[in-house]
């Protein structure tokens, strides 16, 4: 896990033209050496649809790839202008981009070439970073062809936000906004949302961004709108307790390890939440309703975030992640509470029982099915591929 006194959240949230099915704005990210790197790059290809998606993928790729074998800003924005084929009308790049990347043990490097101002906040105010010229060579005399990057040294409760066009230009046309909402009304909401909100998720305040553009268009987006939020933020923990421990005599050690743990807590079992009640000598205290009519009720806890049934729900959890996007939001069922406890953390640990447990052997069961330790593999892969969450995974 992390041992820095911050971590990095990184969130995208996308709405397409509304004609689209397909988004023409191409977010790609990973985090590497340790997890205490981030590389993200947001490419707006020309237009929308097909094409300005193939063109987006293809910057952005590139991007990524050459900003993670450490090229310096000026190489990185030298091969992708030569790369990028160029409109014969307009005399502009076929997509846009930006790249950010952020080391914890060294500093924030930032990239950007037509793509919407990107706003950099230390606690509610703007940091003024020092933005420098990349001219392209062969460029001198085409200053829509100029790439402006910048370096700074991140502290904790920094927000780097960055957008596609189709936020700024939202509204355009409209009684409000007859020439778009405009990068400084952009700015100013962020702002208003973040002072309200100090400790907002990068997630929703990425979110929030896209939807109000999608106001400004009356639901009808003109263009693919996108915003990216980096949030340097003190790790939010969660431990995942699925499973009875294999000796009996580990009871304890597994109870002693939820009492203690600084972060939020979830059980996904009877037989595991039945021993932590005994180790706790708290009562379990049985919903009587769920919202999901395929998994049972949640329970209470003392000491305990949430309480849902083990296999079933780790299974309907892995494929709520999987399939999570801005069109797909989450509902109020167990696997949905808990993948929001997922969701709104940075740092997940497993704790993985391996006694057998008899309940999910029986043959009535779905034959799909899958064991317990290989069913948290599958979801620890997607939080760190999809999510780039910092995930461990222990057997007892």
């Amino acid at each position: 896990m992390n041992n820095l006194p911050f971590s990095i959240e990184v969130a995208c949230s996308q709405k397409t033209h509304f004609e689209e099915r397909i988004c023409g704005d191409v977010f790609l990210s990973k985090k590497t050496e340790g997890k205490q790197r981030a590389i993200v790059a947001l490419s707006d290809g020309m237009g929308h649809g097909v094409k300005a998606n193939i063109l987006g993928t293809l910057t952005a790729t590139m991007a990524l790839s050459l900003t993670e074998e450490h090229k310096n800003p000026n190489s990185i924005g030298q091969i992708i202008m030569k790369t990028l084929p160029v409109c014969s009308q307009r005399q502009t790049s076929y997509s846009t981009f930006t790249i950010i990347d952020a080391d914890l043990n060294k500093e924030v490097s930032i990239i950007e070439y037509d793509n919407p101002q990107t706003l950099i906040l230390r606690g509610k105010d703007i940091f003024e970073a020092e933005w420098h010229c990349i001219v392209p060579e062969g460029e001198r005399r085409k200053c829509n062809r100029e790439i402006l990057a910048c370096n700074f040294t991140p502290q904790k409760e920094d927000r780097i936000i960055f957008w596609s066009d189709g936020i700024t230009q939202s509204g355009i046309g409209t009684d409000d906004y007859p020439t778009g909402w405009g990068i400084k009304n952009a700015i100013e909401f962020v702002r208003k949302i973040v002072g309200a909100e100090p400790l907002i998720s990068a997630q929703k305040l990425a979110s929030k961004v896209v939807n109000m553009a999608a106001v400004n268009d009356d639901g009808l987006l003109k263009d693919d709108a996108s915003c990216v939020v980096l949030y340097f933020r003190t790790p939010r923990k969660l431990l995942i307790c699925s499973g009875p421990p294999f000796d009996t005599e580990n009871d304890r050690l597994l109870a002693s390890r939820i009492r203690e743990f600084d972060g939020k807590k979830a059980i996904c079992g009877a037989t595991t939440a039945n021993i932590i009640s005994r180790e706790f000598r708290q009562p379990i205290i049985d919903n009587l309703y769920s919202t999901d009519h395929e998994l049972p009720p949640t329970s209470t806890m003392q000491g305990v975030d949430l309480i849902t049934e083990g296999i079933l729900t780790l299974s309907k959890t892995l494929l709520l992640l999987d399939k999570y996007n801005d069109k797909a939001p989450l509902s109020n069922g167990p696997a949905d509470e808990l993948a929001k406890l997922i969701l709104d953390s940075d740092e997940i640990t497993f704790m993985v029982g391996t006694r057998i447990n008899e309940a999910n052997q029986d043959p009535r069961l779905p034959i799909e099915l899958e064991m317990r330790r290989t069913l948290v593999k599958r979801i620890k892969d997607l939080l760190e591929q999809k999510f780039l969450k910092e995930v461990e995974v222990e057997y007892i």
